[in-house]
């Protein structure tokens, strides 16, 4: 069973940094893509970044890129978000979750509880 738990969320002053979590467990990881996903509220859930497992390939949405940085331990089966210089408008629920490629909207799966990120002006 695909399972995935994000954390390390918080509260942080914009300017900030955070580093999230994804452990991951039920599958191999090389076989997968993990996206980042957030949710703020009253919005539709939307991608945030995505990593290919085969071979470490990166994605990010336009309005990250620069500032948040997707990596994985392979061994751990775990995937980081770094997340830098963070903005008011970055304050959301951020999930993660094992996709067939970094363009599928297709998730293994469901939802987890996702680690809330807000940012203070």
């Amino acid at each position: 069973e695909v399972q995935l738990v994000e954390s390390g969320g918080g509260l942080v002053q914009a300017g900030g940094s955070l580093r999230l979590s994804c452990a991951a467990s039920g599958f191999t990881f090389d076989d997968y893509a993990i996206g980042w996903f957030r949710q703020a509220p009253g919005k539709e859930r939307e991608g945030v970044s995505c990593i290919r497992g085969s071979d470490g390939s990166t994605y990010y949405a336009d309005s990250v890129k620069g500032r948040f940085t997707i990596s994985s331990d392979n061994a751990k089966n775990t995937v980081y978000l770094q997340m830098n210089s963070l903005k008011p408008e970055d304050t959301a629920v951020y999930y993660c979750a094992a996709r067939p490629h970094c363009g599928s909207s297709f998730i293994f799966g469901s939802w987890g509880q996702g680690t809330q990120v807000t940012v203070s002006s």
